[in-house]
C-alpha cells in the first residue's frame, strides 16, 4: 500500500500546577479558538474542549507524523505564554499529563463527558477523575508521581 492512513484520537488531561484555580470560566472560548489555530499548525485537529478551573480535557486528531508528547509540549507552552499574556499572571501546567486513545465509535460519548466537565465535576475531584481513567485503562502508577 503506497500510503499510510492514519487516524488516533486522543484524550488528553491535564492540570494547573498543584491544581491551582487559574482557569477562568470565560477563557475557555477564546482558548478554544486559540487551541484550534495552535493544532492546525501541527497538523491535528481539535474535536472537543473543555474543563474547570484547575484542568482541562482535549479531543483531537493526532497528526501521524508527531507523537503525543512534542503536541503536548507545544500545547502546554504555548498556552502557558497565552494565558500569562491574557491574565498578566504568571501560569504553569502540571509537569505530566493522561492521553488515552479513543475509539471512534466511542468520539461521541467523550466529546460528551468533556463537555458537561462543570456538572461532572460538581461531585468528583480532579484526583478522583484521573485515578479513574487510569484504573479504566488499565495503567500502573505510583501517586508520589502522578501529582505535583
Amino acid at each position: 500500500m503506497p500510503q499510510s492512513l492514519v487516524k488516533n484520537n486522543i484524550h488528553l488531561v491535564f492540570s494547573t500546577k498543584n491544581r491551582e484555580n487559574m482557569i477562568r470560566v470565560e477563557d475557555y472560548e477564546e482558548l478554544r479558538a486559540y487551541l484550534i489555530g495552535l493544532l492546525s499548525e501541527f497538523g491535528c485537529y481539535l474535536e472537543e474542549l473543555g474543563g474547570t478551573e484547575n484542568h482541562i480535557h482535549l479531543l483531537f486528531v493526532l497528526n501521524k507524523k508527531l507523537s503525543i508528547s512534542e503536541v503536548v509540549g507545544k500545547i502546554k507552552a504555548n498556552t502557558s505564554r497565552w494565558f500569562h499574556k491574557r491574565n498578566g499572571k504568571e501560569f504553569s501546567w502540571q509537569s505530566g499529563y493522561g492521553a488515552f486513545s479513543v475509539s471512534q465509535s466511542k468520539v461521541e460519548v467523550v466529546r460528551n463527558y468533556i463537555r458537561n466537565q462543570i456538572e461532572h465535576h460538581r461531585v468528583k475531584g480532579f484526583e478522583e477523575e484521573f485515578r479513574e481513567f487510569l484504573k479504566a485503562y488499565d495503567i500502573e502508577w505510583d501517586e508520589k508521581y502522578v501529582w505535583d
